[in-house]
């Protein structure tokens, strides 16, 4: 990657997992961060949210310059035109607030049961089924 070292900061923790971010280019990736975004190619998703898929962001963990909480993914997920919209439309997907003690606290075995409570629901009594009233 010809990645120059920046002079490691060691109270800075790099223990987190990388994510899969889905099945496709898994040899690329990207990072979910809190601001700064003034990397290369960042785009901010909220106020507190941004994504980056700039090596120059890679540079900073470790270091005292890097974003205060990250995520890191390899790969991502695609679908057609409509589809995804479809998906959702069919009650295949439950959509929550993004919040980000979820996204960069919560431990990741109860993320997605820690999010569908934002939503009022307990996931592990939902039925397999979806309907629509």
């Amino acid at each position: 990657l010809n990645i120059t070292p920046e002079p490691r900061d060691e109270s800075i923790r790099l223990d987190k997992p990388v994510m899969l971010g889905g099945p496709l280019a898994e040899d690329r990736g990207f990072i979910l961060h809190t601001p700064p975004s003034n990397f290369a190619s960042s785009i901010r998703i909220s106020d507190n949210t941004v994504m980056t898929t700039s090596r120059d962001v890679l540079e900073t963990l470790g270091t005292d310059k890097q974003p205060s909480d990250v995520l890191v993914a390899l790969g991502y997920a695609s679908w057609e035109k409509g589809q995804l919209e479809q998906e959702i439309l069919d009650n295949a997907w439950l959509t929550a607030p993004a919040d980000l003690n979820i996204l960069f606290k919560t431990p990741i075995a109860d993320r997605w049961r820690e999010a569908a409570k934002l939503i009022g629901v307990d996931i592990l009594t939902m039925p397999g089924v979806a309907g629509h009233a």
